[in-house]
């Protein structure tokens, strides 16, 4: 059998703590090796997905196979795989390290402009990014999910088990977000027009904390302002995509 060649219990426990986490380090054969992590083929592509045949990847064959055999082989043949993949699994930050600035200025729920300046002009991965952070806040908000007066988990103590009330949230005064324009966007500068409809601050801070991290990680933003019907670097007579100016549906 071959467990009896296990020389001892640790060996045991190293082999089946390998089998749980070799999973990670193994590539699919059939992605290419750059791949855009925003694209379509990247990690964020929804569902539909076909699971690995890992029985056609020889080298995962042979650290499985050594797994219960030579543990410590298996080991030292990952650690060595994951120095050569580091820079696949370890994604350095590509945005800004400054904290992103956040204005207020005459903002009207039910009719403003939120505006966006980066640091740099964006690339089309960062459009594509940026078109479904908004999106995705547009869908959430129009459902209703950004609804400061049912926020009964959220507020709940800690020290025992949160209890919903479905009559409650049943009951609360519904919000939602109306419309919302396309990002335009003009070099470094970007803005949006949106109709929240109610006075709901939660549906703000949601957005800024996606921005918060987007800028952290991804494309550094400079400052996001909620109002104005102009911006310092805005032209209204640039609307064509040749001068830099161009229009993307979220």
């Amino acid at each position: 059998m071959v467990v009896a060649k296990l020389k001892s219990e640790k060996e045991r426990i190293e082999a089946s703590d390998l089998l749980s986490k070799i999973e990670v380090v193994v590539d699919d054969p059939n992605v290419e090796e750059e791949v855009d992590e925003f694209s379509p083929e990247g990690r964020f592509r929804l569902g539909g997905e076909e699971e690995m045949d890992y029985d056609r990847n020889p080298e995962f064959a042979e650290i499985i196979g050594s797994c219960l055999d030579d543990p410590q082989k298996a080991r030292s043949k990952m650690e060595e795989r994951l120095r050569r993949k580091r820079n696949k699994i370890l994604h350095t930050k590509t945005g800004s390290p400054i904290p992103m600035k956040v204005v207020m200025n005459k903002f009207e729920f039910s009719n403003s402009y939120v505006w966006f300046e980066f640091y740099n002009t964006l690339l089309e991965k960062d459009v594509n990014l940026i078109c479904d952070t908004i999106r995705s806040w547009h869908i959430v908000g129009r459902l209703g999910g950004c609804n400061s007066l049912n926020m009964q988990l959220s507020q709940s103590p800690m020290d025992k088990r949160p209890v919903y009330d479905a009559i409650q949230g049943a009951n609360v005064t519904p919000t939602t977000f109306y419309n919302i324009g396309d990002l335009e966007i003009q070099d470094n500068v970007a803005r949006i027009w949106v109709d929240i409809g109610t006075g709901e601050g939660l549906l703000l801070d949601v957005l800024v904390n996606a921005l918060t991290q987007i800028s952290s990680d991804f494309v550094g933003i400079k400052q996001v302002v909620f109002g104005g019907t102009q911006f310092e670097n805005w032209r209204e007579n640039l609307t064509t995509e040749d001068a830099g100016y161009s229009v993307h549906k979220v």
